[in-house]
């Protein structure tokens, strides 16, 4: 976003009537190269309704910038999710009160100009204000998804560890990079 002014970031909560955008999205083929997903109404209902209905713990959180919808984030504490959980403390320790960060912009045509790294900073600041215990966010990514740990890298995340973890993609050979950034 060199030279133009950030938008305004927003968010809520993933409803049923957003489930059309995010099958798009999921179609797209930058998204889903990593998000694994497939993208039917049937199969978004599944993966994403769970949450969305509160039987699932984490967020699914449809991301505005200036009032237009442009992507996910789901964010979740880390230890609600044991068999992931499971995977990354082979690869680090993880504070108990840990945040943890999934996203993408759904719109191709805006990927690659920043909004990306300025979107993930939005959210890695209403995370300290929404989950007041946690005093870290990580976020594990596969090496191969570099447009995405430049992101974090961007918004200021620094890469802690590397190492095996089961991937999200059966494309993918599970070598995944691990970021961090601790409350200020």
């Amino acid at each position: 976003m060199t030279g133009a002014s950030l938008p305004v970031f927003t968010w809520r909560r993933l409803t049923a009537a957003d489930f059309p955008l995010l099958c798009g999205w999921l179609a797209q083929p930058h998204v889903h190269r990593w998000w694994n997903h497939e993208f039917t109404p049937e199969a978004v209902e599944r993966d994403f309704g769970p949450c969305m209905r509160g039987e699932e713990p984490g967020e699914d959180l449809l991301i505005f910038a200036d009032a237009e919808p442009i992507g996910l984030i789901q964010r979740c504490r880390l230890t609600d999710f044991p068999e992931y959980l499971e995977d990354l403390v082979k690869l680090i320790t993880v504070p108990t009160e840990a945040a943890s960060l999934d996203y993408f912009i759904g719109d191709p045509e805006r990927v690659g100009r920043g909004l990306g790294s300025a979107m993930i900073r939005a959210m890695i600041a209403a995370t300290w204000l929404e989950y007041p215990l946690a005093d870290r966010i990580i976020v594990p990514v596969a090496a191969a998804n570099r447009p995405s740990w430049r992101a974090l890298e961007k918004a200021g995340m620094r890469r802690i560890a590397q190492g095996p973890m089961t991937p999200d993609s059966p494309a993918d050979d599970g070598h995944h990079y691990v970021y961090a950034i601790d409350r200020p």
